[in-house]
């Protein structure tokens, strides 16, 4: 495998699967904004784990990266003013812009996966 994961990225993808886990549930149950907050929290503190700290706050600044950051901020804002459906939509757009660098490598990664791996490459092709 190209990627060494310690125990600490355990921990970082752990936490992004739990903040995904309650944002979806969160979008399930009618845009509850506690379970949306909850999964903002933890995707953000599994990212940081992640990446590093000096990562993540480099990614968030970084200039190239300004509407996504900006997009996301502002999305996590709605979300805790009560406009949960245009704080998702605006967090969504964020994220992709954001991460737009990483589908690279998360698409290797999720390569090595038994069965997510064999049905992206039945999906995708060669």
């Amino acid at each position: 495998m190209a990627y060494e994961i310690t125990e600490i990225k355990k921990i970082g993808i752990g936490l992004i699967g739990f903040g995904l886990f309650f944002t979806f549930l969160g979008i399930i149950l009618f845009f509850d904004r506690g379970l949306l907050a909850l999964g903002n929290i933890f995707s953000l503190a599994g990212v940081g784990i992640l990446l590093g700290w000096r990562s993540t706050w480099a990614l968030f600044t970084n200039r190239a990266n300004f509407k996504g950051s900006a997009s996301f901020l502002l999305g996590l804002f709605f979300i805790f003013v009560r406009w949960p459906i245009v704080g998702i939509i605006l967090e969504i757009y964020g994220c992709v812009f954001l991460f737009s660098g990483f589908w690279s490598s998360i698409k290797v990664f999720l390569y090595h996966i038994p069965v997510v791996g064999w049905i992206i490459q039945f999906i995708s092709p060669p």
